[in-house]
């Protein structure tokens, strides 16, 4: 896709711009684990500011538009139909840790449908754009969901629960299901990449549980224009508003959702 729209260049420009402030600062991240400084203090700091970032140069080019991020909270916009739903740093702790699997997201929901999305890696240079009826696409060259077919032969992705989450049983449970018949699962740590590698057909599914919506709503946009299914783990929910998430191509949507929902 040559020609952007307006609202896909500003997202771009904002992604390019607070990644540029989270690279300086990965650089630090390193140094800071053999000082006496805490690095999660740091990488709190680099979040806000990448936030921050993303903020201003949004907000200035669409000052009308609502507001929705990790830091910030919420700020409605004079336009009730659009905003902007943020994540300045998606896979915190790979970052803390100094592991190059992180991102920026970036989504526009019109009328509460998600309609512009932008996916941003700056430490692999992958930028993953998409757009309602454009296509979705990885540095200029559009990607497909991939189109395996044999359940052995796929690569799922989840994310694995932390620090007492509640969520630990259900997922031991979907793993016994999902590894013996697969080729492997993934946990990567970053949920807003986890969908854009189904998009991009590096993995042929993905699911989580206890999600926030800056962590999911650009990556569902680049599965869906990407030619995949993403879906609520609970039918007939919408993933925007539960915080769950099945995707993975069309071909083997409905055999790897009847696994995690234990159908």
């Amino acid at each position: 896709m040559t020609q952007w729209s307006a609202n896909i260049n500003i997202m771009l420009k904002a992604a390019r711009k607070a990644g540029r402030s989270l690279m300086r600062d990965f650089g630090e991240v390193a140094n800071l684990q053999v000082t006496s400084k805490a690095p999660g203090d740091f990488v709190s700091r680099a979040d806000i500011k990448s936030e921050k970032i993303l903020r201003e140069e949004l907000m200035e080019a669409r000052p009308n538009y609502g507001w929705l991020a990790e830091e910030g909270g919420e700020i409605p916009g004079e336009d009730p139909t659009r905003r902007w739903i943020v994540d300045p740093l998606d896979g915190t702790t790979n970052f803390l840790h100094g592991l190059p699997h992180w991102a920026i997201s970036i989504a526009l929901e019109h009328k509460g449908e998600i309609v512009a999305a932008v996916i941003f890696n700056p430490a692999s240079e992958e930028l993953f754009v998409a757009e309602k009826g454009g296509g979705a696409w990885l540095n200029d060259r559009r990607i497909r969901v991939s189109s395996r077919r044999e359940m052995i032969e796929m690569l799922f992705s989840t994310g694995l629960p932390f620090g007492g989450r509640s969520d630990l049983p259900e997922t031991l449970q979907d793993l016994a299901r999902v590894l013996p018949g697969c080729s492997g699962v993934r946990r990567w740590g970053a949920a807003a990449l986890d969908l854009a590698y189904v998009a991009a057909g590096r993995y042929d599914g993905f699911w989580e549980r206890q999600l926030k919506i800056w962590d999911i709503s650009a990556g569902l946009l680049l599965v869906k224009e990407a030619g995949g299914l993403a879906e609520s783990i609970t039918k007939d929910n919408n993933p925007l508003h539960d915080g769950t998430v099945v995707a993975a191509s069309g071909e083997s949507f409905d055999r790897f959702a009847k696994l995690i929902r234990n159908q």
